[in-house]
């Protein structure tokens, strides 16, 4: 037997550049581009995987503050520098920074967001130490994970119905932005059933479209990692 994770490419990463149609982020992702090392350079940061952390962070409303009290990132520099870094990450993503504004501005006006897709989310104030606050976090959050969950249904869906009838593989589990399948070798080959989860993730931005009479600009990719169990996987790209 053989376990297959695959895994939703930079998944919240594209809600978030679908939802703000930045230009820029789109540009990178069909252009493939490596942002997280482009984004580490021109923000001068120590690493990719603190450029990538300070990224995903900062999409769901992180501040300066918050980076500079993290035990991962206080000691590469306090509050005024990370001000500095998020101003130079929103003037690179102005499209996607303007999102930022507007939807907080909506959601405080009408209480609610609308997505794409019908899906609407209900804000209300919050009272803390007798302040009246609104949750920002939240309202720069719920959109994207609420995409990136609907987009992971779509392609486990589709999945879930090209594999009817197929002897020898069972979608077993999904966990986030992954689809975990159990694969019996004697009857299945890897490469086809890799192959199959490829084009299901492909047909994504298609089948959205279909469902929601919105189109999809950006594409959906995932990685394939097979092996025995979940501590020997190894990547295994589709031909």
């Amino acid at each position: 037997m053989s376990l297959i994770q695959a895994d939703a490419k930079a998944l919240e990463w594209i809600c978030a550049a679908y939802l703000s149609q930045d230009q820029t982020a789109i540009k990178e992702i069909w252009n493939n581009v490596d942002q997280h090392t482009d984004n580490q350079e021109r923000f001068n940061l120590p690493s990719r995987l603190i450029a990538k952390t300070f990224v995903f962070r900062l999409i769901y409303g992180g501040s300066a503050y918050s980076y500079a009290n993290d035990p991962n990132f206080k000691d590469i520099g306090g509050e005024s520098f990370w001000e500095g870094v998020i101003g130079e990450f929103y003037r690179k993503y102005a499209g996607l920074g303007k999102w930022h504004t507007d939807i907080v501005d909506k959601a405080k006006r009408d209480r609610k967001l609308t997505m794409p897709t019908g899906r609407v989310y209900n804000y209300e104030p919050e009272v803390s130490y007798g302040k009246v606050k609104w949750p920002r976090t939240k309202i720069l959050n719920y959109p994207v994970q609420g995409l990136g969950a609907d987009l992971m249904s779509i392609a486990r869906v589709s999945l879930s119905n090209r594999l009817k009838g197929m002897e020898g593989v069972r979608l077993i589990n999904t966990v986030h932005d992954s689809i975990i399948l159990d694969v019996d070798d004697k009857i299945c080959d890897n490469i086809s059933i890799v192959n199959l989860v490829d084009k299901c993730f492909t047909d994504v931005p298609k089948n959205f479209e279909k469902l929601f009479g919105v189109e999809f600009n950006l594409p959906m990719r995932v990685e394939c990692q097979v092996g025995p169990n979940w501590g020997n996987l190894e990547v295994v790209n589709a031909s």
